[in-house]
């Protein structure tokens, strides 16, 4: 199987030593493991946001290096339309990022490792919770 680790699981790794995701990472080949630039973007501002801004940018990039990272692309675009409009009509849309998120796993038939359940709003979008046991 092949999955693309959001950024809050990317989080819970970085700050939980020892974790399930941790775990999980060492049990699971890196051709397997995917992130995307819409993760990137947001665990790279994260790092920005505190104190030793340098240290904690390099940790990312260390960390997410191994790994192949997805852009959101035309076909991605296409998706995320579909699955907004999905979610508008339905008065249930969640957040732009994890729209983009959501559009880019759907697009390359992935499946999404996550704890943030708002995600389950998505038809078709397999989940997985890699942050507990």
């Amino acid at each position: 199987m092949l999955y693309l680790l959001d950024t809050n699981v990317w989080i819970h790794y970085l700050k939980h030593m020892g974790s399930p995701v941790e775990s999980r990472l060492r049990g699971t080949s890196v051709d397997e493991i995917t992130v995307c630039s819409v993760v990137w973007a947001e665990l790279l501002h994260g790092a920005r946001k505190y104190g030793n801004r340098e240290d904690r940018v390099l940790r990312v990039e260390r960390t997410l290096a191994p790994y192949r990272s997805l852009p959101f692309d035309d076909s991605a675009a296409r998706r995320y339309a579909e699955v907004r409009d999905v979610l508008e009509t339905r008065g249930e849309i969640i957040g732009p990022n994890d729209l983009l998120i959501a559009a880019i796993t759907l697009t390359h038939g992935l499946t999404l490792v996550t704890n943030n359940r708002e995600f389950e709003r998505v038809d078709g979008l397999r989940v997985e919770d890699w942050t507990v046991v």
